[in-house]
This record gives C-alpha cells, sequence and structure tokens, in this order.
C-alpha cells in the first residue's frame, strides 16, 4: 500500500442543494445597494513610515499634510486609501459608492447616520457616517469624482507559453524591479465576535449578497465571502468578509495589481526594503486570487493579489466546511499568525465571551477544533 498522502479540498454545495444540517444564511432586505468598494482609512501614529511602506506596496501618494495622507491607485479613483494622524495606530472603517438617489435622510433617522463634511472626501462627493455593529466607520458616498487613469503596462500572460501552446516566439519576458503598480482595491476582511448581527448589517446596509458560506460543525455559517450586487454586471467574488473570532479587528486588505509577475517583482522590493512578508506567493482557494501578503510597521496585513474570480449576480451562493485548508489551494502553508495564538490574553478573551453569553461553550469548541486540524496531511 502507497504511503503517499493525498490533499483533497474540502467539500462544497450549492445553496439549492444543502445538506439537510448546514443553515443557510438568512439575508435580510437591501436598504440600499454598495456600487464599490472605495476606499479603506487608517489612523497612523508615524506617517511618514506609513507612506514608506504604502508606496514601496505600489500605492501613488495623492497629498500629504501633517496630519493626513490621501493615496490612489493606477485606477480612475481619487482616493483609495486615507490615513490621518493619531497617537494610536488603527483601522478606522471603509468608504463605498452608493446610487446618487440613496436616501441619506432616512439613513440619518432610521440608522444614525451623520453627514460627512464638504471636505471630507478626496474628489468630491456627499454621504453619511455609519457605525457597523463592531464600531467601525463606514461612509456611504455618492457623486464621487473620477481622476485620469494612470498607464499600466500590458498583462504577460496574454504571451504566456504552455504545454502545447507556443505563443511567445522570438521574444523574452522582461519586467522592471519595481513597486507592484496597485490598480485598485479588492476587498476587505473584518473579524468579529458576532457573525450573525455583523453579516446581517452589511447585507442590510449595502446589499451585500454571498458568495462562499463556511460553517462550524453545527451546520451553522461562520465566516462568509460577500460580493456587490450588480445585476448582470460582473464583480469581484467579494469585497467583504465576515469572519467570526474571538475578537473585533481588522484582518487584512487586498489591493490588485497587473499579473503574475508584478506580484513577484513587488515581493522583490519590499524584502529588499525589509518589510516583512507574511505570506505567499499562493493561490487561494475561494476566490482563486494569485497572492502575496505583506505586514506593515504596525503589524497590519495587506495583500497583492491578480486573478481573482468574477461573478454575477445569478450565480449562487456556495457552501462548504469551516476549515483552514479551504484558504489556499497550493503555496506556502498558511503560517501560524493567521490565527490565534494561545496566549493568555486569548484565553482572557475566550472567557469573557462566554461569561458575556456571547459564545457558547461548545462554539468556542468548534472553532479550536478548526485551529488545531493540521492543514495539511504532511503537518
Amino acid at each position: 500500500m502507497s504511503d503517499n498522502k493525498v490533499l483533497r479540498a474540502p467539500p462544497e454545495y450549492p445553496e439549492s442543494a444543502l445538506p439537510a444540517h448546514v443553515h443557510r444564511l438568512a439575508r435580510p432586505a437591501a436598504q440600499q445597494k454598495a456600487t464599490q468598494l472605495a476606499f479603506l482609512r487608517f489612523d497612523k501614529a508615524d506617517l511618514d513610515e506609513a507612506q514608506r511602506f504604502w508606496s514601496d506596496f505600489g500605492l501613488i501618494p495623492v497629498s500629504r499634510t501633517a496630519d493626513q495622507l490621501v493615496m490612489r491607485g493606477a485606477g480612475s479613483a481619487p482616493a483609495i486609501l486615507m490615513a490621518r494622524k493619531a497617537k494610536v495606530s488603527r483601522y478606522v472603517g471603509a468608504a463605498f459608492t452608493v446610487a446618487s438617489d440613496t436616501d441619506f435622510a432616512r439613513l440619518q433617522r432610521d440608522s444614525g447616520a451623520q453627514p460627512l463634511a464638504a471636505n471630507a472626501v478626496p474628489g468630491g462627493a456627499r454621504g453619511v457616517s455609519l457605525l457597523d455593529p463592531d464600531g467601525n466607520e463606514v461612509w456611504l458616498i455618492t457623486d464621487w469624482g473620477a481622476v485620469d487613469p494612470l498607464p499600466l503596462r500590458a498583462p504577460k500572460h496574454h504571451d504566456m507559453n504552455a504545454l502545447g501552446q507556443s505563443i511567445r516566439l522570438n521574444a523574452t519576458v522582461r519586467t522592471y524591479i519595481e513597486p507592484a503598480t496597485v490598480g485598485r482595491l479588492g476587498h476587505v476582511v473584518l473579524q468579529t465576535t458576532d457573525f450573525h448581527t455583523m453579516a446581517d448589517w452589511y447585507m442590510r446596509h449595502l446589499g451585500l449578497i454571498p458568495s462562499d458560506v463556511q460553517y462550524l460543525d453545527d451546520g451553522a455559517p461562520f465566516l462568509t465571502f460577500f460580493r456587490l450586487d450588480l445585476g448582470d454586471t460582473p464583480v469581484d467574488h467579494h469585497c467583504v468578509v465576515i469572519a467570526g473570532g474571538l475578537e473585533a479587528c481588522y484582518e487584512h486588505s487586498a489591493w490588485e495589481v497587473t499579473d503574475l509577475d508584478a506580484l513577484g517583482q513587488g515581493q522583490q522590493v519590499l524584502r529588499v526594503n525589509g518589510h516583512e512578508h507574511m505570506w505567499g506567493i499562493g493561490r487561494h482557494l475561494l476566490g482563486s486570487q494569485l497572492f502575496d501578503y505583506w505586514r506593515d510597521a504596525d503589524g497590519y496585513a495587506f495583500e497583492h493579489y491578480t486573478d481573482g474570480d468574477l461573478f454575477t449576480s445569478e450565480r449562487e451562493a456556495h457552501y462548504g466546511p469551516f476549515t483552514t485548508s479551504a484558504l489556499w489551494a497550493w503555496g506556502q502553508d498558511v503560517p501560524a499568525s493567521m490565527f490565534p495564538a494561545k496566549t493568555p490574553a486569548m484565553l482572557w478573551r475566550a472567557l469573557k465571551l462566554l461569561r458575556s453569553g456571547r459564545v457558547s461553550l461548545k462554539r468556542l469548541l468548534m472553532m479550536g477544533k478548526v485551529i488545531d486540524t493540521p492543514t495539511r496531511p504532511w503537518r
């Protein structure tokens, strides 16, 4: 008998054919529909170091004062990241565009939204600021300005030679050793101690729809990849991910680059400039992106990606068990830093959640079982 260890992908089921024990994710009616994940906002104790990392990462400075940094990508968005000077670094929140006929007065009346100042949004816009259940600021903006896109080189994969298919003849592949210019913001991942409340809020206020839902052993959803609902217009597999966990926090954000060569050259630039590599290069299973993860000086994770899935609204949600092996199809094994370390602080958080009734012992044990299960047969 062979001793070879076989790696198998976890099962997945379309929502129309779920096993009996799997619970469908309840979907509230959408109050309005977001049309784009516009930009992220951070507080940074050291704006100089923040700008150094983000520039090496491939973002482009738009404006800089002693108190604020605005950065863009190569696309037409006036900004894809904003940072303000603060004593403590933290993730502040995300901005989404919505239709121009969005009822901001109703949002102020029913959801506690606050109107944005006239000069709050780079490029000009009107809108409101809300707080999600975990206290992250979510801006809904409309009538947003646009800027001229910046030139990008043509993707190299169009000329890729493959077994049995020779396209590139009498030519070579050469790419500049330079930061992997970010074209646009792709998604943000948020961890929460109350998955259902957070998921309901984002579906209700942004009209997001699930692409992939992961569930624990009891069949209850625990992590969901959400995408925009733009009807027949293709959108990214996910723009927001809500993941259950032991604390409410920013997990990472992802930024699209031209192709795999940009991913690789970008990695070289970040390495030589002394930044902390986290994970990659590899390919995700859910969403299919080729990825490479980095940490800034404050420990926040930022992902370069390319070649992600695109869906229209008609593609039904798929469900699968929550396993760490579903995080990637190939590449380096997922680092331990992606999961909570078993420290006294983590155990204290778990105890407080148990005592407050926000999580049951059964559910906590199911979460721990996933983390403790080897992600690959060779580990």
